[in-house]
């Protein structure tokens, strides 16, 4: 009984360092959660004949080009959209002022207090043209805040560098944390770590697969029905997808307003209704069961509660490890539940 107890001590000892380190963990979190990913293609180049080295060395220099086209492609392509966006402001706030309000006041019978949205949007444009562009941005803020831009590039830089050496290591580490486990109770944690496998690799691989997924043909769609947005709205809704019908909500209610502003029609918002009513059907049906498979098991709202319980006591690395840790917690809830339903306990009718 005391060693059982002891067993619980640990992913206490854990939880307690991780809130102790977690301003400096996050990079440490995603280059580990990258050579995670990884890992599965080091493997099979290594059965081609590579060295582990040589093998890792192809998957960082492949990930690095694959990284540099699509930043190369979507900065660009996000900053004239914003850019755009933030020049059709004035528009908005006419259409806001001229029909919206008017609208809901007479649908609520309410009179809306009066004010004045020029302010912000006045905000937002004068910051924008004064960091002229992400690089100028980028520059000033040196000038204005040094050790917070050099702290915030090592945190950059120390990603790929952990990322290299973890990936290099990943093997051998697996199975220097194999040989600490006791070996009364090796074969259930091994069952146990590849259950757990199988649900990390469902979600991390196959979940950022269906938001990029969604991502691509949110935009796709948007902009084939002409919006001047459609990149910003499609990657915004695709991205935050993880979290049940978030992404499909914030992308309808962006889309229709975008569309309602820039169109001013009906047509125009029932083919942005129809975009992501397609995306939902093709997540349903295909890119949910292909990509992850019914593995994770997480119910809508735990999904929900553990973004936001994460975000709250470890800030933005606990969003980072919010769902990962809880499809862990799933894997051991059902391994508990089932030595419940085995126990004396359940059976005793007395």
């Amino acid at each position: 009984m005391k060693s059982r107890w002891s067993w619980l001590l640990i992913p206490l000892g854990v939880g307690g360092l991780i809130y102790l380190l977690a301003p400096i963990l996050t990079p440490f979190v995603v280059g580990a959660l990258l050579a995670y990913l990884a890992d599965p293609v080091a493997d099979r180049l290594e059965r081609w004949k590579l060295s582990r080295t040589a093998a890792v060395s192809v998957v960082f220099v492949g990930l690095a080009l694959i990284l540099s086209v699509v930043l190369l492609i979507l900065i660009p392509a996000l900053e004239r959209q914003v850019s755009q966006f933030l020049s059709d402001l004035p528009r908005y706030l006419a259409w806001i002022r001229t029909s919206l309000v008017p609208w809901l006041e007479s649908r609520l019978q309410v009179n809306i207090a009066e004010y004045d949205p020029a302010d912000v949007i006045e905000l937002l444009k004068r910051d924008w043209q004064r960091a002229g562009g992400i690089a100028a941005s980028v520059a000033g803020s040196i000038s204005r805040s040094g050790a917070a831009i050099i702290g915030w590039l090592i945190d950059v830089l120390l990603v790929p560098v952990v990322m290299f050496y973890l990936l290099r290591d990943w093997d051998r580490l697996m199975s220097n944390i194999a040989d600490l486990i006791p070996r009364a109770n090796l074969p259930v944690v091994a069952r146990l770590a590849r259950e757990s496998d199988e649900v990390l690799s469902a979600f991390l691989r196959g979940q950022l697969s269906v938001m990029l997924a969604l991502g691509s043909i949110y935009s796709m769609g948007l902009w084939a029905v002409g919006l001047n947005t459609a990149l910003v709205i499609g990657m915004i809704a695709g991205l935050i997808s993880f979290i049940p019908y978030l992404g499909t909500f914030v992308g309808v209610i962006l889309g229709v307003l975008a569309a309602l502003v820039q169109f001013q029609d009906v047509w125009h918002v029932i083919l942005v209704l129809l975009v992501f009513w397609a995306g939902q059907i093709l997540e349903g049906m295909v890119l949910t069961p292909l990509l992850v498979g019914d593995k994770i098991g997480l119910h809508p709202v735990m999904v929900i509660f553990a973004v936001m319980a994460g975000g709250h006591v470890f800030g933005f690395l606990g969003v980072l490890l919010a769902l990962p840790a809880a499809s862990v917690v799933m894997v051991l809830v059902r391994h508990i539940y089932d030595l419940y339903k085995d126990s004396a306990f359940y059976d005793d009718v007395e």
